[in-house]
């Protein structure tokens, strides 16, 4: 049926195993982020197929559904109180940065008679969740007095709020600040963890990363190929693990600009539309309640994505030679939030390949050369 998502697994396991190979010389361990999937438990079991050491997630719910895989768990979005008990049964560490919250996650793991780790987010300049720098002390002052919780780990979040991009300086500073708390409290540190995709260029720069930098929280490198800080392809990563394909459902030559006053669209917005004369016009069974039309890429480079309500997405295919029919198969490319937004909806279904070969000496399909 269509749309449907086509899920390459072994494209998935090689990137998988090529960043963990990437990494691991500089002893920085990678945690398998499955969030932009739903933690689909095959695409987890890629990943870790690959060699990754962690599973990570920013919801609970997802992290239960992998609780049988062997790897450590890590909850990534800040732990919600009314959570406590669920955070520390289905997960190994969590990402924290308020006191309130690890009283609540200290009391659920006395309940549980076990000891929950946690790793304190320090906000550099992204400010999204964090203490800021000068803060962290009186912090972690407080935190280690909290029984039932063991801090275990610092971490960082840059780019995906703020848009800051990743430099060896600040993760230097994230280095300093967790060996001064290591020493000055006598911790014990599992992880002090360098960011997520858009940190990886890094590896490529002359500087690099910082000495104590030991983990990496990665989705989207693994899953998409792309390194996230400029978006480019990353050392020789496929591309294409992930293909969106639906159907064409009307083919009809059009004007290009809506005849009549215009007004505000279905989404309270009001379009533009630039006067190109009659097109023709392709309607694909896709929209928004399915996927955000701005992380497509059709794969067919002639094609040009012009708009879309709920149900409809709108194509002009005046450029395109090959001629295609009401019913043909148009595929796209995804970004991040394409595959988020098509991998959440149930209205997408999900089709897993097994069997793809890759040689080493494939070309792989760049989405740059499309």
């Amino acid at each position: 049926m269509y749309p449907c998502m086509e899920i390459h697994l072994k494209k998935i396991e090689s990137n998988a195993r090529k960043v963990h190979e990437i990494f691991k010389p500089y002893g920085i361990s990678i945690m398998a982020v499955t969030k932009g999937f739903t933690a689909e438990p095959r695409i987890a079991e890629a990943m870790l197929r690959g060699g990754l050491e962690y599973i990570a997630d920013a919801r609970i719910k997802n992290l239960k559904k992998l609780k049988n895989l062997p790897r450590q768990k890590v909850l990534l979005r800040l732990p919600m109180m009314s959570e406590a008990e669920d955070v520390v049964r289905y997960s190994d560490y969590s990402l924290n940065s308020e006191i309130e919250t690890l009283k609540a996650l200290g009391d659920a793991a006395k309940k549980l008679g076990t000891i929950h780790k946690v790793i304190i987010m320090v906000d550099l300049g992204d400010y999204r969740e964090g203490i800021r720098s000068q803060k962290v002390g009186l912090f972690v002052k407080e935190a280690v007095e909290i029984e039932g919780v063991e801090i275990r780990g610092f971490g960082v979040n840059l780019t995906c709020f703020g848009g800051v991009i990743p430099e060896q300086t600040t993760l230097q500073r994230l280095v300093d600040i967790s060996e001064e708390m290591r020493m000055k409290y006598e911790l014990t540190l599992d992880i002090i963890s360098g960011g997520s995709s858009s940190s990886v260029y890094l590896v490529e720069e002359e500087n690099g990363f910082p000495d104590g930098i030991n983990n990496l929280r990665l989705g989207e490198v693994i899953l998409l190929g792309k390194e996230t800080a400029f978006g480019r392809r990353f050392d020789g990563l496929c591309e294409d693990a992930f293909i969106l394909k639906t159907q064409i459902i009307e083919l009809k030559d059009k004007p290009s600009v809506p005849k009549g006053k215009i007004g505000r669209d279905a989404f309270g917005n009001v379009p533009k539309h630039e006067d190109r004369g009659i097109i023709r016009r392709a309607i694909v069974a896709l929209g928004k309640q399915d996927v955000d039309p701005s992380g497509l890429i059709p794969m067919n480079e002639n094609l040009s994505i012009l708009g879309a309500s709920s149900d409809h997405l709108i194509l002009d295919l005046s450029k395109d030679p090959t001629g295609y029919q009401v019913g043909d198969i148009v595929k796209f490319y995804v970004k991040y939030g394409g595959m988020l937004n098509a991998m959440t909806s149930p209205y997408v279904d999900k089709v897993y390949i097994e069997d793809d070969q890759l040689d080493e000496d494939e070309e792989l399909l760049l989405v740059e050369d499309i």
